[in-house]
């Protein structure tokens, strides 16, 4: 297992992903306590996900098909959306 911490973590992202992508782990440390470890899923990894983040209430299952939601029309808004972020963004000019 590969060890590193999490400046050169930041600084490398993309060499660790691909040493992640072939098989390896890496344990990422804060100030030298590990405090993470970055591995690739295993088989079933997002099923299990997903059945802790139902169990938990974040998350609930689908109910039937998305099809009806993007067969209706759009919603009508007040304002047009890029009004809206204008709006938003005047606070930061």
């Amino acid at each position: 297992m590969t060890t590193v911490s999490i400046s050169a973590l930041k600084a490398n992202l993309s060499r660790y992903l691909r040493h992640v992508r072939r098989g390896g782990e890496v344990q990422i440390l804060d100030r030298g306590l590990p405090v993470a470890r970055l591995m690739a899923p295993g088989p079933g990894a997002d099923d299990a996900v997903r059945d802790r983040l139902v169990g938990d209430g974040l998350l609930r299952p689908r109910a039937g098909s998305a099809r009806s939601i993007l067969a209706s029309p759009p919603l009508e808004l007040p304002t047009s959306i890029s009004q809206a972020l204008a709006e938003d963004r005047t606070d930061r000019l």
